[in-house]
């Protein structure tokens, strides 16, 4: 078996002892970065068919039933820095209602390659604000490390998301930690098949027990289509899970000519 798919299974094998509820964006951050001085946009769709059905706190907003509609706005200052706006973060709530939940900024830089350099790495930066049923802490931020490779047909990445209250009642506790993994197996140049995880491994002064934690797995595909792209996935939760089935798809609109 090829090295590429050994990794894989390793990272599957890994993945299945340790995600949280569905966010208003579930996806697996690699190397991309837009066209230089060009706008771009990602539409980020959810869907909790069987999740949580109370509140975790008062006035929280149960999840199950949820449908998240999350615009991504981009803009490339340089091949290897991006700055991004969530806005806005909106969502059709169980009862049919729209509501509006909030925005986020982010900025990305992924590190200079040498030319047919498999491997890549960077850091992405976000700090946002949501309404309270969402989040009982109305600011907070996260960083994210970005490791991958790409070898012959396989796309390996993994991120290491830290994310902490920047203002509200838990304010000053340990940040979460998170493990996000993809393995992506291409069938064609526009196509490719695989998995992601969505790992919650404890906080920055504690790792939790596994099998205590919020974990998904997603089957997904990647698909091109002319200039639009689409990732789409279907997960289950398990470990101790917020939403036991999330429909998810990352649409990719052609705005910068």
């Amino acid at each position: 078996m090829s090295r590429p798919a050994l990794i894989a299974m390793a990272l599957s094998t890994f993945a299945a002892g340790a995600a949280r509820a569905a966010d208003e964006e579930i996806q697996v951050y690699m190397d991309e970065i837009g066209p230089v001085h060009r706008p771009g946009l990602d539409v980020h769709l959810n869907f909790v068919p069987e999740g949580r059905t109370g509140p975790d706190y008062p006035g929280q907003e149960a999840s199950a039933g949820r449908f998240r509609i999350t615009p991504e706005w981009s803009y490339a200052l340089n091949p290897n820095l991006e700055l991004g706006a969530y806005l806005p973060l909106a969502e059709i709530t169980r009862n049919g209602e729209l509501e509006i939940g909030g925005a986020k900024a982010r900025i990305k830089w992924v590190a200079p390659r040498a030319e047919g350099q498999d491997s890549f790495w960077g850091l992405n930066f976000e700090i946002g604000k949501v309404r309270r049923a969402l989040d009982q802490n109305p600011w907070n931020a996260e960083l994210k490390g970005i490791v991958g490779t790409r070898k012959g047909p396989w796309t390996l990445a993994a991120n290491l998301n830290v994310d902490w209250v920047v203002s509200g009642p838990q304010a000053g506790t340990p940040p979460d930690l998170q493990l996000a993994l993809k393995a992506a197996y291409s069938l064609d140049k526009e196509t490719a098949v695989g998995f992601e995880t969505y790992n919650g491994i404890g906080t920055t002064r504690a790792l939790g027990h596994l099998s205590r934690n919020d974990n998904q797995t997603f089957l997904v595909v990647d698909r091109g289509f002319g200039k639009w792209d689409l990732n789409f996935g279907v997960g289950y939760g398990y470990g101790a899970p917020e939403d036991r089935w999330v429909v998810k798809a990352v649409v990719g609109v052609p705005i910068g000519g």
